[in-house]
């Protein structure tokens, strides 16, 4: 640290006070040194050369201020910057806000409005106490940035303006060599300071106020800390004594270890051997492992043929399927076409058949009628012929009389049996039509019974699914059927306990979505069965899956397991796919995530090359066009309906089940469909109810027919009988025969008649009957022609289910056989690899082998019995090693023990030696403390008496170091020393001088380069003031290595002619302008 020495008027060197051992004191002041030397010396580095504030306090901008390096007074009124100068000295030499006594924040000397306020101090840095001067030159520019968040950032420059750093600690060297105190109210005491002390009334606060002023203070921490360092090593030293106990027991116990050591040569040299034996053997094993190796290789090469031809031969077995496939469906389609032709003329002969039975049914009532006509035209002729003979026998036993009433009666029956048959035969009629009206509405009846079962069944149906799709708002799945949650538990709990080797898929249509909702319907009418299907990667897995079906569904009626090697990516389907901008394939707007359920699609139903389409009509213009897309096998319409190229097929649900996105939609939908079918049930039954109305009418209007018949009959045996009474009884007369055979004739003109009309109609109704039985003929050829049809419709079907099942089974196998080859081909590799890997660790391991032992050993022995022998080898040098312990370990534990032990002694006798050292030094400075703080107290007061004096006033400093405390009397003018008083007795004048002569004594036994003091003569009369300001003057001009600056509202005006003092006035506060100083050099 730099020293600017000054000589007093015996030619002692006064120096810094705050190095206890170069400072010269006078002791009970009786060697004072005289405070006004006639030689001095200007300082050259330390003090400070300007001062420039922007947006700092109310400032927008104060300086630059440039300072002699002297006296400076700067000199304004109040408001002028005056303090904001001297804060800002402060601030920017490192200095916290509460040492200002201007704010508790750095934050707070923002200007209001501004979000930062800048600070510039140019340092003298010349002579031979500058700091860096290569570095800095003659100058060193402090640059201070504080922003509105209170955040301080330093610049440090050289004279030119060059930074140099920005670094707080380099600021703190700076003032270090410069010994800037600014926190030491003896190098600035702001005006807030000044009237603490000058209105304190502590004797306490003096002495600290002396203590800080002198850095005693300082000393004082510093040697409590070493103290209190000192206790601390002393516990060490006992904590280590302890630790080196130890530590020696333990190093004892490693010593008697290690002298004991036996040898254990004999044993490790064997283990060498072994180990070299070892490493020869491992290689012959392994060289013998390469030849099976090698050999498998070959063999699994040379057999790659195989699954190339297998692959090859399902290939064309899957082409000729196919082939086979397409001709059948061709087939089909003839006969489907053929079998709808059939059918529309079935319906044609039908109706034909019909109407020739209604003819011939109406022809054979008419024969009836005329046989049931000549029957009873027989039996009134029978009846008459036997009556004309009973007449002609018993002519003479009657009367005329008489026998005139029984010809009458007899006649009177005869009309009413005439009158009765027309009645029987009308009864027969109708009784024949309510019969044939209940058979029409039994069979009209029937088929609404079946409608109405259909409809209900569908109402079953719609409600199951309506169920599904309500519980299908919490859970998707159960869409596909009410156990498929079930049956995802039961896989998922099976996976777990390990029954699958890989996880099976299902079902598939849960696992994909759609990209487009509205082809909803055609994908899922394309898919089929395969939406609720499960897919397993082997066979093992599907019988695992079937028995947790069988469980789950105990109805049987389980979904589709299709088994296939599931693959980690999907396959490419670039070559086989169609591309048909802007329509898109099923596979294009399938949002699958897994590619097993994309392979499992793609090889079930090819969905690659299956078109989509908004409109079947815009589906049959592209596809059965004269250019269909290649790589298209089929196309679906949005409604659902198949088009290939020379045909359609509608389809026969209108709503998609299990894809569609809206479920509310859904169930609105269901539901009005289910309020529809019934309503649809209820016509049906009220139909039916309809009809059982009509057959009850018809069958009570049948037995009534039946009643009525029977009653005319019972009628007409009445009245035939009491004809034949009459017959019997009378004796009809001679002239009453010719009626009677007139009648005779006239019946017999009737039966001729009758007879011919029943010949006629009954050859009618045989041409009608043959009519009719040619028309049935020629329906029941044609049905059964239908029939055929449709068998060999059905036969076609099966065989192209038979062939389509050929068709996937003969893909799974080429897939197979694919999939096998590429396992194949992955085993050679791997084999290859694994090959490769073991030559390589068969090169390492020979080359470690030699490395052990240059010489190839041919060894009899097997690594395992080398292993075995070098196991059981170690298990005796371990045993060994537990008693005795291992040689290297032993030995190094030896050495540490040792080590340790050596230097935790030397680590004890180093810290006593250092606490012997501090002792004495500690000794020796707090003697030092003991006297320069006695000395110092001498010297302040001699400088304290001396100042006092040059007013006329005569004082005592009374100092108590042991209490802490500081007594300053002052007697204003010349009186007896015991009139002595307080300084709190005092006028306001008196009391600042006395603090101004306290001030100037301090001065005198400190040192730093500047000094300030902020309205020092506040409470100074015009005496006061001028006699301080005089003193203060001649101590700064006996002291031109230190530079001052006073801070006063007063004018100065008053201040003797020299070179050495610099006035800077400060004009009046301009808020919104710049303020500047006026410069006078007097």
């Amino acid at each position: 640290m730099s020293k600017r020495p000054s000589t007093s008027g015996h030619g002692k060197p006064q120096k810094r006070a705050r190095n206890a051992e170069d400072d010269g004191a006078v002791e009970d002041g009786s060697d004072a040194e005289d405070p006004l030397p006639s030689k001095q010396v200007v300082r050259d580095a330390g003090i400070v050369e300007s001062i420039t504030l922007k947006n700092f306090m109310c400032h927008s901008h104060l300086g630059p201020f440039t300072f002699g390096s002297n006296v400076n007074f700067v000199v304004g009124n109040n408001g002028s910057g005056k303090s904001a100068i001297l804060t800002a000295l402060i601030v920017a030499l490192g200095g916290n806000a509460q040492a200002t006594n201007r704010g508790s924040s750095l934050k707070g000397f923002v200007k209001e409005g501004e979000s930062s306020a800048d600070l510039s101090i140019t340092l003298r840095n010349k002579g031979k106490d500058s700091y860096k001067p290569e570095v800095y030159g003659d100058a060193i520019i402090v640059d201070l940035k504080i922003t509105r968040e209170g955040l301080r950032t330093y610049k440090l420059k050289s004279k030119s303006g060059q930074i140099v750093s920005n670094k707080k600690e380099e600021l703190l060297s700076i003032l270090d060599s410069f010994n800037i105190q600014v926190n030491n109210p003896v190098s600035i005491l702001t005006q807030e300071m000044s009237k603490y002390f000058l209105h304190s009334k502590g004797e306490g606060d003096k002495y600290k106020f002396f203590m800080k002023a002198t850095q005693l203070d300082q000393m004082r921490e510093d040697f409590v800390y070493i103290k209190t360092t000192k206790s601390v090593i002393e516990d060490k030293i006992e904590q280590l004594n302890e630790c080196v106990k130890d530590l020696k027991h333990k190093f004892s116990e490693k010593e008697d270890r290690y002298k004991s050591l036996a040898s254990l040569d004999e044993m490790h040299t064997k283990k060498e051997e072994l180990t070299r034996q070892m490493a020869w053997a491992q290689i012959i094993e392994m060289e013998k492992e390469l030849e099976p190796m090698k050999a498998k290789l070959k063999t699994d090469r040379s057999s790659t043929e195989k699954y190339d031809e297998k692959v090859d031969e399902w290939k064309n077995k899957v082409e000729e399927a196919e082939k086979k496939k397409r001709q059948s469906q061709e087939q089909l389609d003839g006969i489907t076409q053929q079998l709808s032709e059939l059918q529309s003329t079935c319906s044609e002969l039908k109706a034909k058949v019909q109407e020739q039975n209604a003819i011939f049914k109406s022809s054979e009532v008419m024969v009836h009628r005329c046989r049931a006509n000549l029957r009873d035209l027989d039996k009134d002729k029978a009846q008459l012929s036997s009556r004309i003979n009973d007449l002609n026998l018993s002519i003479s036993q009657t009367s005329g009389t008489e026998q005139q009433a029984r010809v009458e009666r007899m006649e009177q029956i005869q009309a009413e049996l005439e009158q009765l048959g027309h009645q029987i035969s009308t009864l027969g009629q109708q009784a024949d039509q309510y019969e044939r009206a209940c058979s029409r509405a039994k069979e009209e009846q029937d088929k609404l019974k079946k409608e109405n079962d259909l409809v209900m069944r569908a109402i079953d149906a719609n409600q199951r699914n309506l169920q599904m799709l309500e519980s299908s708002r919490s859970n998707r799945l159960r869409r596909f059927g009410e156990h498929v949650p079930a049956l995802l538990n039961a896989i998922e709990e099976a996976h777990r306990k390990g029954q699958f080797k890989r996880k099976p898929r299902g079902p598939l249509g849960y696992l994909i979505s759609l990209k487009v909702p509205e082809l909803a319907l055609a994908v899922e009418v394309c898919l089929k069965a395969l939406l609720q299907a499960f897919t397993c990667d082997n066979h093992e897995d599907e019988r695992a899956l079937k028995g947790i079906m069988s469980r789950v569904f105990p109805g049987g009626n389980r979904p589709q397991i299709i088994t296939s090697p599931f693959l980690p990516s999907c396959h490419d389907t670039r070559k086989r796919a169609v591309d048909h901008p802007p329509h898109q394939s099923v596979l294009q707007v399938l949002e699958i995530d897994d590619p097993v359920v994309a392979n499992c699609l793609i090889d079930m139903r090819g969905i690659e090359s299956i078109l989509l389409f908004m409109n079947r009509t815009e589906a049959r213009r592209v596809i059965q066009g004269p250019n269909p897309p290649r790589n298209c096998s089929c196309a679906f319409s949005k409604e659902g309906d198949q088009i290939f190229t020379n045909r359609n097929y509608t389809a026969e649900q209108n709503r998609a089940r299990f894809l569609s996105g809206d479920v509310e939609e859904e169930i609105r939908h269901q539901q009005c469909e289910n309020e529809n079918l019934r309503a649809k049930a209820n016509r049906f039954q009220q139909q039916i109810r309809k009809m059982d109305e009509d057959i009850k009418q018809n069958q009570v209007l049948l037995r009534r027919a039946d009643a009525e018949k029977k009653t005319t009959k019972n009628k007409i045996t009445k009245l035939q009988l009491e004809l034949t009474d009459l017959k019997n009884v009378e004796e009809p007369q001679s002239e009453d025969l010719k009626p009677l055979e007139e009648d005779l004739q006239e019946i017999i003109a009737k039966i001729a008649s009758k007879t011919a009309e029943y010949e006629e109609r009954r050859a009618q109704m045989a041409e009608l009957k043959a009519q009719y039985e040619r028309a049935e003929q020629e329906y029941r050829q044609h049905k059964e022609r239908i029939n055929a049809a449709a068998e060999e419709a059905d036969v076609k079907k099966e065989e192209l289910s038979k062939t389509d099942q050929e068709v996937m089974k003969g893909k799974h196998h080429k897939k197979h056989y694919e999939d096998k080859r590429s396992v194949h081909l992955g085993n050679i590799k791997t084999q290859e690899a694994n090959l490769v890997s073991k030559e390589q660790e068969l090169k390492a391991s020979l080359a470690k082998a030699i490395e052990l032992c240059p010489e190839r050993l041919e060894v009899g022995r097997s690594a395992k019995s080398l292993d075995s022998e070098m196991v059981r080898l170690d298990i005796k040098i371990n045993a060994q090693v537990e008693q005795q312990g291992d040689r290297e370990e032993v030995t190094r534990l030896y050495h540490e023990a040792l080590e340790s032990y050596k230097n935790m002694a030397h680590q004890i006798k180093d810290l006593r030696n250092f606490v012997k050292s501090l002792n004495k030094v500690m000794n020796q400075r707090q003697q030092v403390y003991t006297d320069m703080r006695r000395f110092l107290s001498a010297r302040c007061k001699y400088y304290f008496d001396n100042t006092l004096a040059q007013r006329g006033y005569s004082g005592n400093m009374l100092f108590d170091h042991k209490n802490e405390t500081l007594t300053i009397s002052v007697q204003p003018g010349q009186g007896n020393t015991a009139d002595l008083s307080d300084m709190r007795s005092l006028s306001g004048g008196e009391r600042s001088f006395s603090t101004v002569c306290f001030v100037l004594s301090l001065w005198a036994i400190t040192e730093a380069p500047f000094r300030c003091l902020d309205e020092f003569d506040v409470f100074m009369d015009m005496v006061n003031r001028r006699i301080s300001m005089d003193m203060m003057l001649k101590v700064a001009a006996s002291q031109r290595y230190r530079q001052f600056i006073f801070l006063t509202p007063q004018s100065m005006s008053s201040l003797p002619e020299t070179r050495l003092i610099r006035i800077l006035r400060l004009k009046d506060p301009d808020r919104g302008g710049e303020e500047r100083e006026e410069e006078v050099v007097v």
